[in-house]
């Protein structure tokens, strides 16, 4: 009784309490005291209580629901009957709201099935138990009818504790029951306020997937109510709910897919057909057009087969949906735009076609059928939209080039209205926009347009925002410039407007900056005779100097593009241009230097990375081994100048680590000693600074970079890497970062060890298997065991692929040996939270892994292992309690 007063107490601070610290200390304690076992019946008791206000009937069904998601283990197996009758009492109590209340309650007895098997339930399971319940009390039907909804949810609510295995048999034991779901639901239309209810339920039980036949759907009462309400004034959203499950239903595998629906498929389309006229109704409310829109994208998604036929059917359907895609609004037009890409690759993919597969002359003659069929629908696509994947879409099945057509009537009419910067330039730019996305279709040799697309973008009006898609334009045509006859003569005009560009605005030298590395790039031979004025552009955007306005992060798009002109130089001129490349870069830090220990250590971060980035940029991008060592060689008193006396400074060192793994070259013997001399002091400043998690956590991205650069290491260079002393402190320096919660250096990690693993799948790898295993073997127990910590709760979830991966890359490199490291591991788990059969599944598919099995099929036991450890708070502390992923030294067994 006292508990239960100090939650009334702590609600009431939560909700009224003037102080802002009295509020967030009552939310604390109210938290807390949702974690522990007295929670169950303080929740109980004070939801029966008659004197609970709305505060308290909220947060105690919410506690409720919370405790059987979460923490249903916690029980007795003899509370389960206790605990059904008190909800079941709750819901009814209940049945008139309040709504949150009621449905919290619902939610808990729906989770409660989840985790107690049919036979524990009792009478015949929850389903026909709810059947008798409602037959007993038809004045409760309200709230039973409201767990009905959300029964069949609570499949897909990963919330709840349950084990896999029980998920899965959960699912079985509702589908076995949907003919008696349907039936308590049809019984409940009788109740004309209930309808829309019930059609909510209807929907969610559609959600299932469950084979009932078309034939038995088509007639059924559910579905005719759901359909007789499109007709009606008032557009009923349960009523378009429904209709938009039984749409994705009729195209599900499971339900036996198009074929087997298609009694359903013929009483929904002409009904869903009949609402077109009302797409551009201007007295139908917008939502009701929404909803309408929506039916018809779903039709589009989930018959996009059927309608790539190109029949006079299929094709009243498209255009309908080119009517939505029409619509002013973006947010309805869009709903259209996942059909005309899966439309798209059903009509240019070869697979479509496999009836016909035995004659190839018939693919191509049905294949051109299709797309002449689809050609207007696309043409007319085209003038509607400015979405870049919607034109991309348009161009596969028309051709780059007639897309470009239509493109450029849409430039040319809107540059005829933009003289001058004051002019309104938008449709222009919304055309440039297009025909920028489709640029990848176009033809590199194409003669008809791209001229006219040229002439006309040199002598548009040069407002900042115009501009800047004036620039990210010519970047997109680089390999047209490069492959027309006319390319050479409009280049320097193209340069003009280029630095044009990076002299307007930030954002317009940014898009400058941009295609001036993209026309370097693919025109680097016709540039190779005009370095001098490249050299020019160079120097006024790196140095900062006179009127450009590109900033240091996009001044690496010049020093990438300089740098590709100078690889296809001969060696000789290569090399001074390189020395040319890199005298602004290392001027500044000469002079950092040059004035000693003091200045050095002052300088703000930014002052160094500035021209460190830019160097690594040159290693990674200038493809001339002997000139680039040269050029690090003399570097290198630089950089340890900056190793030495930045340790300290996390983003100088991340610049540094960055730089030096772009010179990773190691198939060129002349680099040898200097790369190995680099790596070690590279790597041996990395182990230094990252000594624990906390370092880890500091400095993600030096982990990061480090890693990427040791398995750079391992498959350019294992002759220098692998033997070196800096190798086994590496390894040991990954153990301790592996639980990094930061996502790219974790995963750069779990990499480094799966190249570890898989050395001897590589060219040359097998030689250098003693000295990795004599760094692994001792090792095995540890790497395993913080391995199967990560995969159970260590790591988020959305890492379970990478841990996987390196688990079984492991277990094909040590075979048995790692199978024991696994059962030695595993085994430290208490049984309480995984059992001897979960256990052994896990071990097994480890098992099959080391024997060579496929390792595709042995996902779903790991996967198994990863829910039943996170399946609650309580179960992954304990788990990870038991592994200590941050304990490097634990022996087997203890």
């Amino acid at each position: 009784m006292e508990l239960q007063n100090t939650v009334k107490e702590a609600l009431n601070a939560l909700y009224h309490h003037p102080d802002d610290g009295v509020r967030l200390q009552a939310d604390r304690w109210l938290q807390d005291f949702q974690r522990t076992l007295d929670a169950w019946q303080v929740a109980d008791n004070l939801l029966h209580d008659a004197t609970s206000n709305l505060e308290t009937l909220i947060f105690c069904s919410q506690t409720l629901r919370s405790k059987v998601q979460r923490d249903f283990e916690e029980l007795p197996s003899e509370a389960f009957r206790p605990l059904r009758d008190s909800l079941n009492n709750l819901l009814r109590k209940f049945h008139k709201g309040p709504p949150k209340v009621r449905t919290q309650i619902s939610i808990a007895v729906a989770a409660l099935a989840v985790h107690v098997r049919a036979e524990d339930w009792g009478d015949g399971g929850i389903v026909k138990w709810l059947r008798d319940e409602m037959n007993l009390h038809p004045e409760y039907i309200p709230g039973f009818l409201e767990l009905l909804t959300v029964l069949p949810e609570e499949v897909f609510n990963y919330k709840i504790a349950a084990r896999p295995e029980r998920r899965r048999q959960f699912e079985k034991e509702l589908t076995s029951q949907i003919e008696v779901a349907l039936d308590i639901l049809t019984a409940c239309l009788n109740i004309n306020e209930l309808k829309e209810q019930v059609l909510e339920a209807f929907a969610s039980w559609l959600r299932l997937k469950h084979g009932i036949p078309g034939s038995v759907l088509a007639s059924h009462p559910l579905v005719l109510t759901a359909l007789s309400s499109l007709n009606s004034e008032l557009l009923s959203e349960a009523a378009v709910n429904v209709i938009s499950e039984l749409i994705h239903y009729t195209a599900a595998g499971s339900s036996g897919g198009v074929s087997v629906q298609m009694p359903l498929i013929q009483v929904l389309v002409p009904q869903v057909m009949n609402l077109k006229g009302q797409l551009r109704d201007s007295s139908k409310d917008e939502e009701d057009v929404k909803a309408i829109a929506r039916l018809f994208s779903d039709m589009g998604d989930s018959y996009v087969e059927l309608i790539a036929t190109g029949s006079d059917e299929s094709m009243l359907i498209v255009h309908a949906l080119l009517e939505v895609a029409s619509h002013p609004e973006y947010y309805i037009a869009s709903m259209t735009f996942n059909f005309w890409h899966s439309l798209q690759v059903n009509l240019t993919r070869r697979e479509s076609y496999i009836s016909f597969v035995n004659e190839s002359s018939s693919i191509e003659a049905e294949r051109n059928r299709r797309l002449q069929v689809f050609r207007p629908a696309y043409e007319s696509l085209v003038s509607l939209v400015t979405v870049a994947d919607v034109l991309i879409d348009a161009a596969s099945v028309l051709g780059g080039d007639a897309t470009l057509r239509i493109l450029y009537m849409k430039l040319d009419e809107a540059a005829a209205c933009c003289h001058n910067e004051q002019s309104e330039w938008r449709p222009a730019e919304a055309a440039l926009f297009g025909i920028r996305a489709i640029s990848s279709y176009v033809s590199a040799v194409e003669a008809e347009v791209m001229p006219k697309v040229m002439d006309r973008l040199l002598k548009l009006p040069q407002h900042p925002q115009l501009l800047q898609t004036v620039c990210l334009t010519i970047g997109a045509y680089s390999k047209w410039l490069d492959s027309a006859s006319g390319g050479l003569s409009i280049l320097p005009s193209v340069l003009d407007i280029l630095m044009s560009g990076m002299g307007i605005s930030e954002d317009s030298a940014a898009a400058a900056a941009v295609a001036f590395r993209q026309i370097c790039d693919d025109c680097r031979l016709k540039l190779c005779g005009c370095l001098d004025g490249l050299f020019h552009i160079y120097h006024r955007a790196v140095s900062g100097e006179g009127s450009f306005k590109v900033s240091a992060d996009d001044s690496l798009h010049l020093v990438e593009a300089l740098s590709k002109v100078i690889t296809e130089l001969p060696p000789d001129h290569a090399k001074r241009a390189l020395e040319a490349l890199c005298l602004p870069v290392v001027t500044p830090l000469q002079e950092i230097v040059s004035q000693g220990p003091d200045t050095l250590n002052s300088k703000p971060f930014r002052d160094l990375t500035v021209h460190i980035d830019r160097f690594g940029y040159i290693f990674r991008y200038v493809n001339h081994a002997e000139a680039v060592a040269d050029a690090i060689q003399r570097l290198w008193p630089i950089f340890k100048a900056i190793f030495d006396l930045r340790a300290w400074d996390m983003r100088t060192m991340e610049s540094l680590c960055r730089a030096c793994k772009y010179a990773i070259f190691g198939s060129d013997p002349s680099c040898a000693n200097y790369l190995k001399s680099l790596i070690e002091a590279l790597f041996m400043h990395t182990t230094h600074l990252l000594t624990s998690i906390q370092e880890f956590t500091a400095r993600p991205d030096i982990a990061d970079d480090c890693f990427l650069l040791a398995s750079r290491c391992i498959r350019y260079c294992p002759q220098l890497f692998i033997p070196s002393a800096v190798f086994p402190s590496l390894v040991d320096c990954s153990l301790i970062g592996i639980t990094v919660q930061h996502r790219e250096a974790s995963n750069s990690i779990l990499t480094f060890l799966s190249d570890i693993f898989d050395l001897g799948n590589s060219a040359g790898g097998e030689q250098y298997l003693p000295i990795r295993n004599c760094v692994i073997i001792p090792r095995g127990f540890s790497i395993t065991r913080i391995l199967i910590a990560s995969l159970t709760g260590a790591l988020p979830s959305s890492r379970l692929e990478l841990v996987t991966y390196t688990l079984l890359s492991l277990s094909r490199a040590y075979g048995p040996q790692s199978v024991e490291w696994a059962k030695e591991s595993i085994s430290l788990i208490p049984l309480t939270a995984v059992t001897e059969v979960e256990r052994s599944r896990f071990l097994k598919a480890l098992s099959d892994a080391a024997s060579g099995s496929n390792v595709n099929a042995l996902s779903v036991p790991i996967e198994d292992l990863s829910d039943v450890c996170r399946r609650n708070r309580t179960v992954m502390e304990i788990v990870q309690q038991s592994l200590r992923p941050l304990e490097l030294n634990i022996a087997p067994g203890s």
